[in-house]
Formats: C-alpha cells, sequence, structure tokens
C-alpha cells in the first residue's frame, strides 16, 4: 500500500551501507539475505524467537541493500531482479512453515494452509499482471520505478509484510490470528488487482 512512497526513502538510507561495497556482487547480496532468511525461519521452528527477530532484521536490510547495491555499482540487472523475488518468496514460505511447526497445534497448521494459499493466489494476481504491464509498455521503466518490473499496488505489499512477519515473530502465541488475518488482508489484496486488471486491460 505504501511502498512506491518508501523506495526512494529507502534508497537514501542505504545508499551509505552499499557504497563501500561496490565491489561486491548484489547477486551474492541477494543470497546472503536468503540464508539469512532461511536461518530465521529455522531459529522460529526451534522457539528461538529473539534470534529468529535478530535473523530478520538482518534479512530486511540486506534485501534492501542489494537492489541499491546493484544501481550504484551499475549491475542492474534482469537476473538479479529475477532471483530477488525468487528467494524472497522462499523465505516468505520458511518463516510461516517455521513458526507453525514450533507453535505445533492443529489450528497453527490450518491458518498456515490459509496463509500460503493467500499467498498463491495473490502471486498469481501480480506477478502474471506485471507481466502485461511490462509487455504493454507500462511497466515499471514507464513509471520511473526503481524495481526491474513494475510492483502492481494493493492493500499488502512489501512494507507490510515485513510489518506482519514481525508480529508474527514477536507474538508466537498470537500466530492462529494474525495468520488469519493476513490471509484475509491478502485475499482482499488479490481481489483488488482482479479488479483492477479486469478494467486496465480492456484497451
Amino acid at each position: 500500500m505504501v511502498d512506491k512512497n518508501l523506495r526512494r526513502p529507502k534508497e537514501l538510507l542505504m545508499a551509505p551501507l552499499a557504497g563501500p561495497l561496490r565491489a561486491i556482487h548484489p547477486n551474492i547480496v541477494t543470497g546472503i539475505a536468503c540464508l539469512f532468511g532461511l536461518a530465521c525461519a529455522f531459529a522460529a521452528a526451534q522457539g528461538a524467537y529473539g534470534v529468529a527477530v535478530g535473523l530478520w532484521i538482518v534479512n530486511r536490510i540486506l534485501d534492501g541493500l542489494d537492489g541499491t547495491l546493484a544501481r550504484l555499482s551499475g549491475k542492474q540487472s534482469d537476473l538479479g531482479g529475477y532471483l530477488d523475488i525468487v528467494l524472497d518468496t522462499v523465505v516468505y514460505a520458511a518463516i510461516p512453515l517455521g513458526l507453525a511447526f514450533s507453535v505445533g497445534t492443529q489450528g497453527a497448521f490450518l491458518a498456515l494452509a490459509l496463509l500460503l494459499a493467500s499467498f498463491y493466489i495473490n502471486g498469481a494476481t501480480w506477478m502474471y499482471l506485471a507481466a502485461l504491464l511490462e509487455k504493454r509498455n507500462s511497466g515499471a521503466a514507464a513509471q520511473g520505478e526503481l524495481t526491474t518490473i513494475t510492483m502492481p499496488g494493493g492493500l499488502i505489499e512489501g512494507a507490510e509484510t515485513v510489518l506482519l512477519f514481525s508480529l508474527f515473530l514477536l507474538l508466537p502465541n498470537l500466530l492462529v490470528p494474525l495468520f488469519t488475518l493476513m490471509a484475509a488482508l491478502t485475499m482482499f489484496t488479490a481481489v483488488q488487482r482482479v479488479f483492477w486488471a479486469t478494467r486496465a486491460l480492456r484497451s
């Protein structure tokens, strides 16, 4: 919902960190970010929630850093953008799985199934829509976006996902209602994008 407004401030915030790292390929940073995300999921599965929160913070910093580093070093690429989305998706699947295994109740696993189903459906609504917008020359470059491809807006975007995942890790005793809440908000976002696409793609 607020990602487009946050991208340029994030770029300014990350630039001082990215400057000294120009010799490192941004895809390496993307891979390291994923490893921290998977470590977060493992820590959460063991019930080490404090450790998991720390690993999550590092994952998010590195995930924000790789794109800035790519732009500053002139190494922005389609492959880098692709890997960033794929590995983020891996982390976004792994952490709820780890948390559900930690809680271990039937309710947690049912809420997990609902959450992952909402991710699956929402992914279809925005990824293919992004491809169509790029095909129609209405994508990231045309709109002056910093991302490799355009990210169609909605109620739940990156910033809201980071906030909700942080709550998952900080409040594991509320996992079932939090999973259910995010699933509902994500499905609402998917419906938003379908209605938007129905209007925008008719021409």
